[in-house]
């Protein structure tokens, strides 16, 4: 088969992943205004779709725009936030889609957060109640969601703590009382009440141990293999690699690789080499950190924001690569052996 004729089945799957997508992503980006002028290119033209029964998993290293991704898609961005580009929600039942970033404060805190797009925020303890146990916010969600009967809520909170691991000793404390990783937990079960179609989970795993690592993001599996989807934004790659569909790369702001899981991690391996970096600097694998730092997005270069920082940079990489068959590169890796 030909380059063309691959490039051409590429764009056939994409378009038809993209019609039946829950959430599909056109050209998001957003920048951030800064006194004296300045900006702060955050995300720039993120392109994907994530379909129902799908876990696409957003990995990079800090800083590089993933949790403002997310924000985006929630309306949750500073003022001083641009954003553009496309967001459409499908909509239920064979509803007209949502543009989330079209869309106003009014429509999405009455008919999207919650409902139809869980959050399982990346710093909680901002996101619970400070003066209410999480009993009583975790019944209240559940009222407010499910419409349960008042005398049904109690065990339905309890129901939910549990699919989270959150102890059920620890329901009638106040976020003050818990922990970094039960606060996590807490905020988890919030999030799954809903059910929501798409679930957003930022950095899900903070402050967990490895096998309350592993019960979560199966959890978080279950939402997605019930007919959801579920968007993981995460720095810990083998929770991605145990749940994950597809995963997409980010860096500086962009996403520079879509790939299915399986040959991301298995022995053909990613493309990109910074993806192929990612994967190389886990202790299990080569153990070799990538040489050099992200730039600062408030000044990118024009071409390849990696080529500093790339074994395999030439003259071609002062030109940005586009974004074609899921991947923006000048010189991609070649499968492993």
């Amino acid at each position: 088969m030909t380059a063309e004729n691959v490039l051409r089945a590429l764009e056939a799957v994409s378009a038809e992943r993209a019609e039946g997508a829950v959430l599909s992503v056109r050209d998001l980006s957003v920048r951030f205004r800064l006194r004296g002028g300045r900006t702060v290119e955050a995300v720039s033209d993120a392109d994907f779709d994530l379909g129902a029964g799908e876990c696409l998993a957003l990995v990079g290293e800090s800083g590089c725009g993933k949790s403002v991704l997310a924000s985006a898609l929630l309306g949750l961005l500073p003022a001083n936030a641009e954003t553009s580009g496309t967001a459409l929600l499908a909509g239920p039942e064979g509803a007209d889609a949502t543009d989330l970033l079209a869309a106003g404060e009014k429509t999405l805190a009455r008919s999207v957060r919650g409902r139809r797009v869980g959050l399982v925020p990346q710093s909680p303890a901002a996101h619970l109640t400070p003066v209410r146990t999480v009993r009583s916010q975790l019944e209240e969600t559940v009222r407010a969601l499910t419409g349960t009967s008042r005398r049904a809520r109690r065990k339905a909170a309890e129901d939910a703590a549990e699919r989270a691991a959150f102890p059920a000793g620890h329901l009638d404390r106040y976020p003050h009382e818990l922990s970094g990783g039960l606060a996590q937990r807490a905020a988890t079960a919030l999030a799954l009440i809903g059910d929501a179609r798409l679930l957003l989970a930022d950095e899900p795993t903070t402050g967990l141990d490895r096998d309350l690592v592993d019960r979560t993001v199966d959890e978080l599996r279950r939402h997605a293999d019930d007919g959801r989807a579920l968007l993981l934004i995460t720095h810990d790659l083998a929770a991605a690699a145990r749940i994950a569909d597809r995963v997409a790369v980010m860096y500086a702001g962009r996403i520079v690789e879509i790939a299915p899981a399986h040959r991301f991690f298995g022995p053909a391996g990613p493309r990109h080499p910074y993806a192929r970096g990612l994967l190389d600097a886990l202790p299990d694998r080569a153990f070799t950190p990538i040489p050099g730092m992200p730039p600062e997005l408030s000044a990118l270069p024009e071409g390849c924001a990696f080529a500093p920082r790339c074994p395999l940079a030439t003259e071609l990489c002062a030109d940005r690569p586009a974004f074609t068959a899921g991947l923006a590169c000048h010189h991609p890796e070649h499968p492993r052996a």
